[in-house]
């Protein structure tokens, strides 16, 4: 019997030390707005309203961009090579890229993501009007979009 209360006696002490341990660890980063619009141009492939969410983990953030634009034919799952280009803070830029798309049936919603890229607390991205803001690869063409507008309700502040 004595070495069961000294095991109950362990397990209540580690217990303890993890529930202490959670209360000192640091909260996960998070951006605001985690959803966004935008308006891309991307030339005769169309346009229109994209919506634009963000997640982050630490330096780690990924966007995933479901567009108006709709594709002609169906496409593949992780077929469409894409690159994000986002205004970083008024004087630089930030890239997101990735192969990862669900599957999409003809004249459905192009939906890319989640695109890949790194980010510092502070950062403020929102839409790139210097140059292709989207720029993704399908079937070997390649569809250039510009933003025409900056994203509502505003840019993404990451911590």
């Amino acid at each position: 019997m004595r070495g069961s209360k000294s095991g109950i006696g362990v397990a209540v002490a580690a217990g303890a030390l993890a529930v202490t341990a959670l209360a000192f660890a640091p909260a996960a980063a998070a951006v605001a707005p985690s959803s966004a619009t935008a308006t891309y141009d991307c030339g005769i492939w169309g346009g229109g309203a994209a919506t634009l969410a963000a997640t982050q983990s630490g330096t780690a953030a990924t966007i995933t961009i479901t567009s108006a634009v709709k594709t002609p034919v169906a496409v593949g799952a992780d077929t469409i090579d894409a690159k994000l280009t986002l205004a970083k803070n008024g004087t630089g830029t930030t890239l997101f890229t990735g192969k990862k798309n669900p599957a999409l049936a003809a004249n459905a919603s192009v939906k890319i993501g989640p695109l890949s890229g790194t980010v510092a607390s502070g950062d403020s991205l929102d839409s790139y009007f210097d140059g292709t803001a989207l720029q993704m690869t399908i079937f070997g063409v390649g569809v250039s979009c510009d933003a025409t507008t900056g994203q509502s309700p505003g840019p993404f502040i990451f911590s």
